[in-house]
């Protein structure tokens, strides 16, 4: 009795682990992939890692703003070309699931720039929604 415990544990603690990984596989797949269209000047294909909603949550310097396309006409007013855009470059500090539903992603940023670089940190709080990870909120600094 005492083995077949020790199995199911195992089991159990190994699945939980399995599953934990693919979503911090998939949710490192989606900032690579957004880091990727940034570099490539493609601020349209980079917000495909956010959440397309009015409440999606932006917080930068000037405070909290709502929604996808607020969020991404702010990123176009902000880096009107690559020059502004630079080379970006975003390590993950921290995953940590939350629920089955909810991750919460700690980073920092670089732009390496010809117009002066700029770095910061981030926080985004990510939602598996049709089983895809996206960011719902975003703080970054």
């Amino acid at each position: 009795m005492k083995y077949l415990f020790t199995v199911l544990m195992i089991t159990l603690f190994t699945a939980g682990a399995t599953a934990q990984d693919r979503d911090e596989q998939s949710i490192r797949k989606m900032l690579t992939a957004q880091e990727t269209q940034w570099n490539k000047g493609n601020l349209d294909l980079f917000m495909k890692g956010y959440w397309v909603n009015d409440s999606l949550m932006f917080i930068g310097k000037n405070g909290p703003t709502y929604g996808y396309q607020k969020t991404l006409d702010n990123y176009k007013k902000g880096y009107p070309d690559t020059a502004h855009m630079g080379k970006f470059t975003s390590t993950v500090l921290s995953i940590k699931k939350l629920s089955p539903e909810y991750c919460f992603v700690i980073g920092k940023w670089l732009l390496k720039r010809s117009v002066g670089d700029v770095s910061g940190s981030y926080t985004l709080l990510l939602r598996k929604i049709k089983g895809e990870w996206v960011i719902i909120a975003d703080h970054s600094s």
